[in-house]
């Protein structure tokens, strides 16, 4: 039967009225493509996205959801540990989340009495519909955008999903960039070996730190250290040993100093320590308590305590000298610190 003039004007108001939705949401999903674009870290870009979607599409909540353990190691990194991480985000076992996502497609529901173990309570105690996002990096699903509604009908099986699609697609595109920069970025400025701050850091972080002393007139220590008979132990137990010892050295200098505080692999077995608003006898106190430490604390290896110590030599900056000369006056200082335990142990 023909369709009557009625008929035909309603179906062609609904297909403008789609266009017009289409092109709206297109034009939300570019702004939103563009504003997280120009992100310079992970946290940033996640932090932007998540608000940004939660604005455009009036959502009364939004998370993240990521697999646990990672599909991909550099996910592993601290960029993902931060606090703003810990707050909006929920580690869901891998199994768990592509249950939801079965050849990467978006779930939609809104009978969520089945999904308190993925909706964090404050965001389940308003929400009325959920929508999760797949996101993958190299062909991998690595996590899920979690968008909850206070409305019924906003998330439903029976709605479309080509959106949604969009908007995974683009945003793991663009987090995929954003990884990949810090990736590169990481590894140009940290040893693999011992995991800490290398010495292109270690430059980066000195110069900052005068320029901010004679900006500020705020002093800081530099410590120079390095392994004792580090090449005695090479000799007796191998190169594999020797790294380990770097290695352990390294971590529990990382553990011992201030969140405020740096540490850096100089070279060799050569570590700097930068200590942020330290006058020199405070500087001298620290030396102290990190050589003590290792004296009391052998490291274990191969059923064995071996027994590792470092030498420590200080420098307090007073503003004229230049980073070279910071670090050669913490070197001899060193020396002469290694001299005195000689002449000691003898």
């Amino acid at each position: 039967m023909a369709k009557t003039v009625e008929q035909l004007t309603a179906e062609l108001n609904l297909l403008i009225e789609n266009s017009k939705q289409n092109e709206l949401i297109a034009k939300k999903l570019f702004d939103i493509e563009t504003s997280v674009l120009s992100a310079r870290s992970s946290e940033q870009l996640l932090q932007n996205l998540l608000d940004l979607i939660k604005k455009q599409f009036s959502l009364s909540g939004i998370y993240l959801l990521l697999a646990s353990p990672p599909p991909i190691s550099y996910l592993l990194n601290s960029n993902l540990q931060s606090n703003w991480h810990k707050t909006h985000t929920k580690q869901v076992s891998s199994d768990t989340l592509k249950q939801y996502h079965p050849e990467n497609q978006p779930f939609l529901s809104n009978q969520l009495a089945s999904y308190q173990h993925l909706v964090p309570a404050p965001l389940l105690a308003q929400a009325q519909s959920i929508a999760l996002t797949p996101l993958t990096l190299e062909g991998k699903l690595f996590g899920s955008l979690l968008f909850c509604d206070n409305d019924p009908d906003r998330f439903t099986p029976q709605l479309g999903t080509f959106h949604l699609q969009q908007l995974a697609v683009k945003v793991s595109l663009c987090l995929s960039n954003v990884l990949i920069r810090e990736q590169l970025d990481h590894m140009a400025h940290y040893d693999r070996l011992t995991k800490v701050a290398n010495r292109r850091l270690m430059e980066i972080c000195i110069n900052e730190e005068l320029i901010r002393q004679q900006r500020y007139g705020s002093h800081f220590s530099l410590l120079f250290i390095d392994c004792n008979k580090f090449k005695a132990i090479n000799d007796t137990y191998g190169h594999d040993c020797g790294d380990k010892v770097l290695a352990y050295v390294a971590s529990q200098l990382s553990e011992l100093i201030r969140e405020n505080d740096r540490c850096f692999r100089y070279a060799g077995d050569e570590f700097v320590i930068m200590l942020a608003n330290q006058s020199f006898s405070e500087a001298s106190l620290v030396a102290q308590r990190l050589c003590q430490f290792f004296t009391e604390h052998p490291m274990p290896y191969q059923n064995q305590q071996l027994n590792v110590t470092i030498s420590c030599g200080v420098a307090t900056s007073n503003g004229s000298q230049t980073m070279d000369e910071l670090l050669k006056t913490a070197d001899q200082q060193l020396y002469l610190s290694k001299g005195h335990q000689t002449q000691a142990s003898e």
